[in-house]
């Protein structure tokens, strides 16, 4: 019993970390998290960091981690309609609109801002389910293909990109969505029955 609450509190201390990790990240930028910093921010010192994560990398981990499983509960939470395109484009624009509202995170999960990072295989597996789950919606509409899958996820990354950089918090980009989508389903089924 006493083991589990402590396994608790370190559990609740490396979400309190993680919390403030992404704080500083909103403040500075994903590449501005410094250990220094984020043990100022939760009131230790620096090398007590290293009792929970044993390098920088080890934190930016459990970011990519956390903001997957972040987005994949806001995916996961959606009452999708039952016609395929118009679930796939509800999914679309929530999966956009986190983005928007968090671009520390979609800069650590969809970007490379941290030259050498590379999620673990634990942290990368969160990824593949939110990208499983965009990738079934898509095959329900009837893009198959893995080629069109993968200008899909292109087109909305660049949608995504032009609107973070160009024009953040308006909708430049981001309110031609829906027809973008429209667009794309049509000319990969049109290309399908050839």
């Amino acid at each position: 019993m006493i083991g589990t609450k402590v396994q608790q509190r370190r559990v609740e201390r490396i979400g309190e970390i993680v919390a403030a990790a992404w704080e500083l990240a909103r403040e500075e930028g994903v590449a501005g998290v410094s250990l220094h910093g984020l043990a100022r921010k939760v009131g230790m010192r620096q090398p007590s960091l290293y009792s929970y994560f044993d390098s920088k990398h080890a934190l930016y981990d459990a970011m990519f981690a956390d903001g997957n499983r972040r987005l994949l509960a806001v995916l996961d939470a959606l009452d999708l309609p039952d016609d395929p395109r118009e679930a796939g484009k509800v999914h679309t624009r929530a999966f956009v609109q986190f983005s928007l509202d968090h671009p520390e995170v979609h800069a650590l999960l969809f970007t490379r801002p941290i030259p050498g990072f590379e999620p673990s295989a634990v942290s990368y597996a969160v990824a593949q389910q939110v990208l499983d789950g965009s990738v079934a919606l898509m095959q329900a509409s009837g893009v198959t293909d893995p080629g069109d899958v993968d200008c899909m996820v292109a087109m909305i990354a660049g949608l995504l990109s032009a609107q973070l950089t160009n024009d953040p918090g308006g909708d430049r980009w981001v309110r031609h969505l829906d027809r973008l989508v429209d667009l794309y389903v049509e000319d990969a089924l049109t290309r399908s029955t050839r």
